[in-house]
């Protein structure tokens, strides 16, 4: 923030890159909800240590639904949604669609900027399955933008469950068991209740975890189901986003920490399957790409410098996941070589995964100023790391990643 606002370099986002926010310092009818469930989250933290896991996984859940809820109704109730009504978002045009085999069949046509009635930012940016989430919410009388952010909502609170699920089946428990409370309250609740992204993350998770059933069971038949359900989820997580093919460093993460490449027998051809029926049905992901890259470098990704987003999508993350996520990464770093027991091994590795991955979006170039929001699918395996810290460290943690919060989204705006 501080290099742009100094020296007047102007790298094309918002008052605050960064962010690609706006300063608008407000109070509204979530803010005592927020505080308060910040305050206890606080003070409750230290019971988890001997929580059964069942109740454990239901309170993480919960608590991260009310959080995210809180946090969004500071704007009162069109926080919840109400930015999903943008002309640059998917739900104005999910509802003017009326027939999805043309829809795909038309989808690269009107990527480009130059092109007859273009699409508008996210679907131009995303392949179709993004738009197909909400085509389908519309049809089933959830399109309004109110409807559409609860869902959205209630499936993103399900992504911390899924996260924990993969470390505790790779003996990682009591690590999880520590990180819940970052993986329930923290920033990114400020944008998964708010974005399609957050349904990115949830579906992620869950692919990841049927991934580490399959390498993890003995039972054949379970680990054949898993590891297909795995790769239908994968293949759909590549029609959600373009980026999303760097899962695969999460996907051979897992495979190396369960030692069991086995699960790609059926993994890798149901997620093929899943981009080859949408290439049957006229959109072929290869063929959209190049199409996709034309359009982002005709736009205002050519007049941001790459010298300053480089670094500065990392800094983004931080903010995205919180000020923690440094400690979490750097005690990582050490666990990753010299670890205290499997359990520690396997934590540090899936978080190092999820930096290699914004790293490696950062520098593919394609992720200039994306803003906070593209980073959630990556940002819970980070997140696992703080479960690696000491006790006191965590407390002092939480603390700060509760009021950071707070600060964020009371004096900044969040325009998508």
């Amino acid at each position: 923030m501080a290099v742009p606002a100094l020296t007047g370099w102007e790298v094309r986002a918002g008052q605050f890159p960064p962010l690609h926010s706006i300063w608008v310092p407000r109070i509204g009818p979530g803010t005592p909800a927020a505080i308060l469930l910040g305050v206890l989250a606080c003070v409750w933290a230290p019971r988890i240590a001997i929580m059964p896991w069942r109740r454990l996984l239901a309170i993480v859940y919960v608590y991260a639904v009310a959080w995210m809820l809180a946090l969004a109704t500071v704007d009162g109730v069109d926080g919840v949604g109400a930015i999903l009504e943008s002309k640059t978002e998917y739900l104005q045009p999910a509802r003017e669609v009326t027939d999805v085999g043309e829809f795909l069949r038309i989808y690269i046509s009107r990527i480009p900027l130059d092109s007859e009635d273009n699409w508008p930012v996210h679907l131009a940016g995303h392949p179709p399955g993004a738009a197909l989430f909400f085509i389908g919410l519309v049809r089933i009388g959830l399109g309004s933008a109110l409807a559409a952010g609860l869902v959205i909502t209630l499936l993103a609170g399900t992504t911390a469950i899924a996260v924990m699920l993969v470390a505790r089946r790779l003996g990682a428990a009591r690590f999880a068991r520590a990180a819940a409370p970052f993986l329930a309250v923290g920033p990114a609740a400020i944008w998964m209740c708010v974005s399609a992204d957050a349904v990115f993350a949830a579906t992620a998770a869950w692919a990841t975890l049927l991934l580490t059933v399959s390498a993890t069971t003995s039972r054949r038949g379970t680990g054949l189901l898993a590891g297909a359900g795995a790769g239908l989820l994968y293949g759909v997580c590549v029609m959600f986003s373009y980026g999303l093919p760097l899962l695969g460093v999460l996907v051979t993460t897992v495979l190396v920490l369960a030692r069991s490449w086995r699960p790609l027998l059926w993994t890798a051809p149901a997620a093929l399957a899943v981009v080859l029926v949408f290439a049957a049905l006229g959109f072929a992901w290869w063929e959209a790409f190049p199409v996709l890259r034309e359009r982002y470098w005709a736009g205002i990704a050519q007049h941001r410098p790459g010298l300053y987003w480089t670094w500065a999508d990392i800094a983004a993350v931080s903010v995205s996941a919180g000020p923690i996520v440094g400690a979490g990464i750097a005690v990582a770093l050490v666990d990753a070589r010299s670890p205290r027991d499997e359990g520690s091994r396997a934590v540090a590795w899936l978080a190092l995964a999820g930096l290699a991955m914004c790293v490696v979006a950062s520098l593919s170039q394609m992720s200039r100023a994306e803003v906070e929001r593209i980073w959630l699918p990556f940002v819970p395996w980070m997140l696992l790391a703080t479960g690696l810290l000491p006790a006191r460290w965590r407390r002092a943690g939480l603390i700060a990643q509760v009021g950071f919060t707070l600060i964020v989204q009371h004096l900044l705006y969040t325009r998508w």
